[in-house]
């Protein structure tokens, strides 16, 4: 038998998933694997219990994760301060699910359990911010609060319109720093409101990146909001990320491709990793590693670049 253990947030979203524990069980069960069970118990704890169970032998078959992307990242960050990375199967109950959104994992949870059972292990990119990780996005200034300080019950009742509700709360907080960025042999310094390094095809379950992009060609998509001259220009330029393809390169927005890419800034700059506190820092080193982590997908849906 094929072993699993399974990890799961009891509080994510609406925290429905205590009623589904007997079935994905069961399912699991029914095709021959061995299941071990653990709900967490406080934050960070996803993060020990797996470098606890890839230090440890007979190694498990698989990690199955569910909750949000918050929860997800902790698995991930056991798994890559571990000798023995184990696959890794995402089921979502969080409000946003970002990153499984990009690997088009069925809605419902017998669907994805059923997507992780029947799929395929492919290598995803991980990236790297010091001596932190992350899944999919790194972010600092205008709104990176928004995700961890708009509270869980708020989410559960209104979903993606509380991000919304919570941004604007914070229009008046929106402050300027002033940044020196350096990728590929360049080097530009400035006055930014925003910016968001990201290997994902939706941001916030409201922005698209589009389709030009792959969660395993060792590129991460960079996006950079300059400080307009108004209120007004900045709140068009917030707009029209809506639609991310209309907003690249224009006169306050940059947008590229970079494996490894460093920011330094005057203040200290409060980050985002996955919809979480990534603390503040006025230096960071983000790369990308390449294929770092093995996932089990649904194998047609993802765009793999072939070496």
């Amino acid at each position: 038998m094929k072993k699993v253990y399974f990890i799961y947030n009891p509080y994510s979203g609406k925290g429905t998933i205590q009623s589904k524990i007997t079935k994905i069980v069961s399912m699991l069960t029914e095709h021959d694997y061995e299941v071990t069970i653990r709900p967490t118990q406080c934050q960070m704890d996803a993060c020990e219990t797996v470098k606890r169970i890839c230090s440890e032998l007979p190694l498990y078959d698989l990690v199955l994760c569910s909750g949000g992307d918050g929860t997800l990242n902790e698995v991930i960050q056991g798994l890559m301060t571990s000798e023995n990375r184990i696959p890794v199967g995402y089921i979502p109950s969080g409000t946003t699910n970002d990153f499984a959104r990009s690997i088009n994992t069925p809605k419902g949870y017998e669907n994805a359990l059923l997507s992780i059972i029947h799929g395929s292990s492919i290598s995803l990119d991980i990236g790297s911010f010091n001596s932190k990780y992350f899944t999919y996005i790194a972010a600092f200034g205008a709104f990176t609060e928004v995700a961890y300080e708009t509270r869980q019950q708020t989410k559960n009742m209104l979903g993606h319109v509380a991000y919304i509700l919570e941004g604007m709360r914070h229009l008046n907080k929106i402050q300027s720093y002033s940044l020196t960025i350096s990728h590929d042999g360049e080097t530009t310094s400035g006055e930014y409101v925003f910016g968001m390094i990201t290997n994902t095809a939706y941001v916030g379950g409201l922005l698209s990146m589009g389709e030009d992009f792959s969660l395993n060609d060792g590129l991460y998509e960079v996006t950079l909001i300059k400080t307009p001259n108004s209120p007004l220009e900045l709140q068009s330029v917030l707009s029209s990320l809506i639609n991310i393809k209309q907003a690249i390169n224009t006169e306050y927005v940059t947008f590229f491709k970079t494996s490894d890419i460093k920011i330094t800034s005057d203040d200290d700059l409060t980050w985002t990793l996955d919809g979480e506190n990534g603390g503040k820092v006025n230096s960071v080193h983000i790369y990308n590693n390449h294929k770092a982590l093995r996932f089990i997908t649904p194998p047609a849906r993802i765009i793999e670049i072939e070496e």
